[in-house]
């Protein structure tokens, strides 16, 4: 059985590592822009219980671009962001969420796993501490990298506000 697990505090805009109920790290992440919420296409970040369904990009350099969940072959530079201002950033690793309350983040509309919510990383020029994402929680890079390591496969992840 996992000791471990995530919370992730969308006042705040920490994610919080915790084993066996002790706190062991934190990060300063950035959540939804139209804050907490569960519908599709809202872009809210859902709340609730939910596990660690899969993890994506073990081997990937830093700033790996993901595109539908698979590496893009580019690597995020300035140049890049110029030329695309746009985009919504998806780099270096991906840890994808699975809602666990069914009617609530789990099943319908309010599906974690089908609205693709993520932990993610982003660009060094966006701020954390502040909510910017379009519902997934993005950490910087290097952050992610160590989260990552110390996640495993069905763990559970509590987002609360």
């Amino acid at each position: 059985m996992c000791n471990r697990q995530l919370q992730i505090d969308l006042a705040s805009q920490e994610l919080s590592c915790l084993e066996s109920g002790e706190m062991v790290a934190s990060y300063p992440v950035s959540t939804g822009l139209n804050g907490p919420g569960e519908s599709q296409e809202s872009g809210c970040t859902p709340r609730g219980k939910h596990r660690v369904r899969i993890k994506i990009g073990a081997d990937c350099p830093l700033d790996t671009v993901f595109v539908g969940r698979r590496p893009s072959g580019e690597r995020y530079s300035e140049m890049l962001a110029e030329q695309q201002p746009e985009r919504d950033w998806v780099l270096t690793r991906i840890i994808w969420l699975s809602g666990l309350e069914s009617g609530f983040n789990r099943g319908g509309r309010v599906d974690t796993l089908r609205r693709y919510i993520y932990i993610h990383g982003t660009p060094d020029s966006e701020p954390m501490g502040v909510p910017r994402s379009h519902g997934c929680i993005r950490m910087r890079n290097r952050d992610l990298i160590e989260l990552f390591d110390w996640v495993e496969p069905g763990m559970l992840v509590e987002i609360r506000d």
